[in-house]
C-alpha cells in the first residue's frame, strides 16, 4: 500500500465535530493549531491512531496533545475519525480527556447516522 495516495485526501467535518471544536475553543485557545497538525497528516494520506474495536465502520481514535495544559497527549484531546475510503476521511468528534473519559462505539454510530 503506497504511503501517499495519487489524489489528495478529502477531509470532511460532522456538525458534532464543529460544535465540539467551538465549545473546546472557549476553554483551550490553541486547540485549532493542535488539531491542524493531525488534519494535515490525514490529508497527506496517513492512517493514524488506534482503530475502535467492534465496529463495522473503519473508525480511528487519535490522541492529540493539548498545548494549553502541560500534561502531554494522555490528558489531551481525542479526535475520532471515520476512514470512509482511502481518499475520504470524516472527522466525527473531538473531546478533551479532562472533560470526558471515553466515547462508546454506539455514540460514534449515532453521530455518523446523522450525517
Amino acid at each position: 500500500m503506497p504511503s501517499e495516495p495519487a489524489e489528495p485526501v478529502q477531509v470532511e467535518f460532522t456538525p458534532e465535530f464543529k460544535r465540539n471544536l467551538r465549545a473546546l475553543f472557549r476553554k483551550y485557545r490553541h486547540i485549532r493549531s493542535d488539531v491542524s497538525a493531525v488534519i494535515d497528516q490525514l490529508r497527506a494520506g496517513e492512517v493514524i491512531g488506534d482503530q475502535v474495536p467492534g465496529d463495522v465502520c473503519t473508525i480511528f481514535k487519535v490522541r492529540v496533545r493539548n498545548s494549553d495544559i502541560q500534561k502531554g497527549k494522555r490528558s489531551g484531546y481525542r479526535l475520532v475519525y471515520h476512514l470512509k475510503t482511502p481518499t475520504n476521511v470524516i472527522l466525527v468528534t473531538i473531546y478533551s480527556k479532562l472533560d470526558q473519559a471515553d466515547i462508546s462505539a454506539e455514540q460514534i454510530r449515532r453521530i455518523l447516522t446523522r450525517v
